[in-house]
């Protein structure tokens, strides 16, 4: 990856995970768990994105994307009708941000 998009990438990221970490931390106490597993993946993601970025094993960019994948899947759950933890508004504008942050790589 060039430099220039390496920062995008984290720019970006870190738009989502400021606009996230506000929606998770009102979760419900009872739930905590799986809101402080979401978190977790949050934050992983960052380490990963720069492992990727300083590496240049393929590997290693797999790994951050197999993360978001998880991300992804944690936020489905989390707005599934069953619970709504989280609005599927707020899972949608989640979903666009990073989307938008990864295809910029």
């Amino acid at each position: 990856m060039n430099t220039g998009k390496q920062l995008i990438i984290i720019e970006k990221y870190e738009d989502f995970s400021n606009y996230i970490y506000l929606v998770l931390q009102n979760i419900p106490r009872k739930h905590g768990i799986l809101k402080e597993r979401a978190i977790n993946l949050i934050f992983k993601q960052v380490e990963l994105f720069y492992t990727a970025i300083k590496s240049t094993q393929k590997s290693k960019l797999y790994e951050a994307d197999a993360n978001l994948a998880s991300i992804r899947f944690y936020l489905r759950f989390l707005a599934n009708e069953n619970r709504k933890l989280i609005s599927q508004k707020t899972t949608s504008n989640s979903k666009y941000k990073t989307c938008r942050s990864w295809k910029n790589a």
